[in-house]
């Protein structure tokens, strides 16, 4: 696997020796412990409800939930069923393959930083990765996205291998065998996440800026053919079940948040990261405007970590952007395949300051690490905040849970919020942390999620429901009522219940975004 990379080494003498992988294995690691580091304290939420409720189903009865609903998370989804059966559904079981998936991307990047900076640049860049914000939210959350980057990473390794690294070498039958490795990874990746074929746009423009022989963009095209082929039944599902992100269009664009929201979390690490950026390219445009640029031949010429990151970072989100403004159809996580690219162009920017400062190589060596000790000290307080309880959407099902079991007895009855949108409503606690609902009666239950052709349980109203006698014998209820963005509670359902002889007895339980009722008759 060494002959993956094929780095410049010179660098100074303590990291000379350190080998490509050595610095990718640390990395990784790291990476995926400080991802894992304290994911079970924020609460689920909404997706990774999604993503319990459907790997928790029958085989069968997923399949049937993916022709209506979530077919593009769906390889996902068949994923994680296995999984849990082996590593249960705590938030940190669920939580944890992402996790790992960030550490995969954080090695890759390492290597693709070293193919041309060495070392240093690798070590750098993994720094950089190990701490993005964009990455260890993604590592902390049950969903594909982690996947996606790890998936984008190691195959923009494998294209710049065959382009401008050892592939180039390889005997004619084990380079069509290394291209078909490309095609069916691009492929799988894709149907972990659609979109992820954007990244397609990337390599294509990469390929063309290096000026890959016609062999390999022949080889290539046939790659992205052949994979946008195997992609057309789920872009077909896709289309047909595009009207649950319709909410999308209801979502007001605020063009603040894009230039931090997308990788960077916060505005005090968004703005040194742009600014390390816009660094980090300024070189290759001078030296563009100046024509040093221009190749003297006509031949290919070698991939530089500018071109692979500038092409991989804009290009497939810019494309997303622009479809989105005639049809909503995106949000900022679904961009985080593209954060090892901002990784690397981060750490790049750093590389081009620390010279920049630096005059002789120990003060180069100085400024690189002072630079690089700031921006960790500017993702530091990013990362505390996504460990919070309350970081996942504000959601706070776990606090309902723990609420329900410290307060409800065997026999009482808990009737939900429904009025919310289907990913807030307080019914998911019960799905998500059902131990504080042991022993209490779900009396508004219409179809449970598993015989549901939608991701989610399906309820009854409260005079439905007493229609058909669930309230019998039911003494005591526990009215669980979202509160909405602006901290108005909700009064779902309160009048039916009283309407049935059931009144309030002043005791409240008040949650981060709910409100546990208490009602006798």
């Amino acid at each position: 696997m060494a002959v993956l990379v094929e780095p410049d080494l010179r660098v100074g003498a303590p990291l000379r020796a350190v080998r490509p992988w050595t610095i990718a294995g640390i990395f990784g690691l790291l990476a995926t412990v400080l991802c894992a580091a304290a994911s079970w304290i924020p609460s689920l939420w909404g997706d990774e409800a999604a993503t319990l409720l459907s790997a928790k189903r029958p085989v069968g009865s997923l399949i049937g939930m993916l022709l209506h609903v979530d077919a593009v998370h769906g390889l996902y989804y068949l994923f994680m069923h296995g999984w849990i059966r082996l590593a249960g559904e705590s938030a940190f079981a669920l939580r944890l393959p992402s996790a790992v998936a960030v550490g995969a991307a954080v090695a890759a990047v390492t290597l693709i930083a070293g193919r041309r900076g060495g070392a240093r640049a690798a070590v750098v860049a993994g720094i950089v990765a190990t701490v993005l914000p964009r990455l260890t939210y993604a590592g902390e959350e049950a969903r594909s996205y982690a996947f996606t980057a790890a998936a984008a990473a190691w195959l923009t390794l494998l294209l710049l291998w065959l382009v401008d690294g050892g592939g180039r070498r390889l005997a004619p039958a084990a380079r069509r065998l290394a291209w078909l490795l490309y095609a069916v990874g691009m492929a799988v990746s894709s149907y972990l996440f659609l979109y992820f074929a954007t990244l397609l746009i990337a390599h294509g423009a990469v390929l063309l800026g290096s000026r890959a022989s016609r062999s390999t963009l022949r080889a290539w095209a046939v790659c992205a053919a052949g994979c946008m082929l195997t992609l057309m039944p789920l872009a077909a599902l896709a289309y047909l079940e595009r009207s649950q992100i319709s909410y999308l269009s209801a979502t007001p664009d605020d063009p603040s948040i894009w230039y931090y929201f997308l990788w960077f979390g916060m505005p005090w690490v968004a703005i040194p990261a742009w600014a390390l950026i816009a660094l980090a390219l300024w070189p290759a445009w001078r030296a563009w405007r100046t024509r040093v640029m221009r190749p003297s031949g006509t031949g290919p010429r070698g991939v530089s970590t500018r071109l692979v990151a500038a092409t991989w970072l804009f290009l497939p989100t810019g494309v997303m952007l622009v479809v989105n403004l005639v049809y909503p159809m995106y949000t900022g996580r679904y961009s985080t395949f593209a954060a090892p690219a901002a990784a690397l162009l981060v750490a790049e920017g750093i590389l081009v300051l620390g010279r920049l400062i630096g005059g002789d190589p120990r003060r180069t060596v100085a400024a690189t690490a002072g630079a690089t000790l700031v921006f960790v000290a500017l993702c530091a307080p990013v990362y505390v905040l996504q460990r919070g309880p309350y970081a996942k959407n504000d959601s706070d099902w776990a606090e309902i849970s723990a609420a329900m079991r410290a307060n409800a007895g065997p026999g009482d009855a808990v009737v939900f919020d429904e009025s919310a949108r289907p990913s807030q409503r307080p019914r998911l606690a019960m799905r998500t942390y059902p131990d504080g609902f042991r022993g209490v009666r779900d009396v508004t239950l219409r179809v449970p999620y598993y015989r549901n052709d939608w991701w989610s349980d399906r309820a009854y109203s409260v005079p439905a429901a007493a229609q058909r006698g669930r309230f019998d014998g039911v003494e005591r209820v526990w009215m669980i009522e979202y509160d909405d963005e602006e901290g108005v509670q909700d009064t779902w359902g309160l009048a039916d219940l009283q309407a049935l002889g059931f009144f309030e007895t002043g005791r409240t339980i008040t949650t981060h975004r709910s409100v546990i009722i208490e009602l006798t008759r």
